[in-house]
């Protein structure tokens, strides 16, 4: 019988394969005794030639000519002879393979970081070689994401920014990690790319490389060990849900008459997120996140570079509505250009709007850059936002200056509890807002969203956080504006309909979370959108409010056959 292990699932669809874990970089051990010098010197030697292999099949595997430039280099420094010669002098009776190759590069890494320069920046290659060939000593996975040259499912305690850089998703069929939540950087990561993903699924880890895996996502479920009538069952499965997926673009064929009015829209960091998704179905963008403009540099990208790539997005989009989120700075994104003191907790320090009140003239050129892009696209729709707003008066601020430079349509993010309680005063100096759910419930229960034991308070289930966005919704349908979503939540096509009964007039996604989200709210109608939001709202609890979208379905009220995170 296969193992199971459960977890939090995201997004939808059933994957068999063979399971790979990511590495962690390895913790050094103590110092065994060493009885057969010449077999430590071998086994270091065997490492360093591991590690060499590896890197060479990345690279002959890798696409990208710069890639391909760097893993080369660094496979020809573990293939160097020098450091085996190097190592066998380090080995001796106190000292094992796996000390002696951790001395190695440390004696490396300290020449180069006393050369400075470009050397000096060299020195963490070294490091990442040290993690990978004691990693190897020891018998753990290499660290960093693993590439067995075939499509595999990945397990990792969790991924990092930095990890999900190099995930391919033609090799990874699916993610599961042991910690996270429904907000984590693997389950964004995962909704992003469309793969099917399990988080906090404790014990994954201690499955074996290769071995083959069922992940149910929309279950959370993790089958270990599956083969034979097991394997072709699950497989028929996975078959069968891949072929409803694929017939999403005509739900709404069947979408009942009086169905919800939500906007879907993309959210987007670059004009390439827009490639083959401009279509007749596209509604527009509902979360242009400009940071990415803004990061890895020096100094600000300038008012030309600026009205370029805001000129490009615009022109993308076709006419259609593009919310532009200013330059949401600080916490986990420090700017050399806009040096802020670090604060006890950058979470509640001086980040979003803050940085900008602070050193106004990057806000300006910003706003100024996008006025100036607008002007240049015929037809284009720009609509302007501010992060990280907890006050009316902040509101007011940001709605003045971008008026200012010219923006006509003018809102701001709801991200923290302060906000969303004073919707009603902060959409009265604004045109709109949207809901940041991702930092609502984080704020709201006081709970990094990267922490995977608080995953339950982070569920966007929670009736306080559904209150909260309740009563934005509430206060633009008395003021007649506009109120968005753009959080993780928007994507759950269980919580569509919920948001729908609340009020909130859009939601914002990855193109690949669309089909799902149009198709439930297709098979509703307002009217019970609206009571089973009254109903999630007045639950006590997550568990319970889930339970009542899940007794709406089975009787017969709503007909979506999706089931929730």
């Amino acid at each position: 019988m296969p193992d199971v292990y459960r977890g939090i699932g995201i997004g939808v669809g059933i994957v068999v394969g063979p399971l790979v874990r990511m590495g962690r970089p390895p913790e050094l051990p103590p110092a065994s005794p060493v009885d057969d010098p010449a077999a430590e010197v071998e086994r270091a030697r065997q490492a360093l030639a591991a590690v060499s292999a590896d890197l060479t099949s990345r690279s002959a595997a890798a696409t990208d000519p710069t890639a391909t430039d760097i893993l080369d280099a660094l496979g020809m420094i573990a293939a160097d002879p020098t450091l085996g010669d190097d190592v066998e002098q380090l080995v001796d009776v106190r000292t094992d393979a796996v000390h002696a190759l951790h001395l190695l590069f440390a004696r490396h890494r300290d020449t180069l970081a006393a050369a400075g320069g470009y050397l000096a920046e060299r020195a963490q290659d070294l490091d990442d070689l040290r993690d990978r060939a004691v990693a190897v000593a020891l018998g753990l996975p290499m660290p960093g994401i693993p590439d067995p040259g075939h499509p595999f499912v990945l397990a990792a305690h969790d991924l990092g920014p930095a990890d999900t850089v190099g995930i391919d998703p033609s090799r990874v069929l699916a993610l599961v990690t042991a910690q996270g939540g429904p907000t984590s950087h693997t389950a964004i990561l995962a909704r992003s790319l469309g793969l099917p993903c399990v988080v906090a699924c404790t014990g994954v880890m201690d499955v074996v490389d290769g071995t083959t895996v069922a992940v149910d996502a929309e279950a959370g479920v993790v089958e270990a060990g599956v083969d034979g009538a097991r394997r072709d069952e699950l497989a028929e499965q996975a078959r069968r849900l891949a072929a409803e997926l694929a017939g999403q673009g005509d739900a709404e064929s069947a979408a009942v008459v009086d169905a919800p009015s939500v906007a879907l829209l993309l959210n987007i960091g670059a004009v390439a997120d827009l490639d083959d998704v401009v279509d007749d179905r596209f509604e527009g963008v509902g979360l242009f996140r400009t940071e990415f403009l803004f990061l890895d540099r020096v100094d600000p990208p300038s008012f030309d570079e600026q009205r370029a790539a805001y000129r490009s997005v615009l022109s993308a989009a076709a006419g259609r509505k593009v919310v532009v989120r200013t330059l949401d700075a600080g916490a986990d994104k420090p700017l050399p250009f806009m040096p802020v003191a670090p604060g006890p907790n950058p979470a509640l320090g001086v980040r979003g709007l803050r940085i900008a009140r602070q050193v106004p003239e990057v806000l300006v050129t910003q706003l100024e850059a996008l006025a100036a892009a607008v002007a240049d696209v015929d037809g284009a729709e720009a609509w302007v936002m501010a992060p990280m707003v907890a006050t009316a008066e902040e509101a007011s601020w940001f709605a003045r200056r971008a008026r200012r430079a010219g923006l006509d349509t003018v809102g701001v993010m709801v991200e923290v509890p302060a906000a969303a309680l004073r919707a009603r005063e902060i959409l009265a100096e604004v045109d709109f807002v949207s809901i940041g759910s991702n930092d609502l419930a984080q704020y709201t229960f006081a709970a990094d969203r990267m922490e995977g034991a608080l995953w339950n308070l982070l569920d966007p289930w929670q009736p306080a956080l559904l209150q909260l966005i309740a009563g934005c919704a509430a206060a633009g349908a008395e003021l007649g504006k506009p109120v968005g979503l753009c959080g993780e939540a928007a994507a759950d096509p269980a919580l569509s309909p919920v948001f729908a009964g609340l009020g909130v007039t859009s939601l914002s996604m990855s193109a690949r979370a669309v089909p799902l989200v149009r198709r439930a709210l297709g098979a509703r109608s307002l009217a019970d959108c609206r009571r089973l939001a009254a109903q999630v709202v007045a639950a006590p609890s997550a568990e319970q409010a889930r339970a009542c979208a899940v007794a709406a379905v089975q009787a017969g009220s709503d007909v979506s056959p999706t089931r929730s995170q």
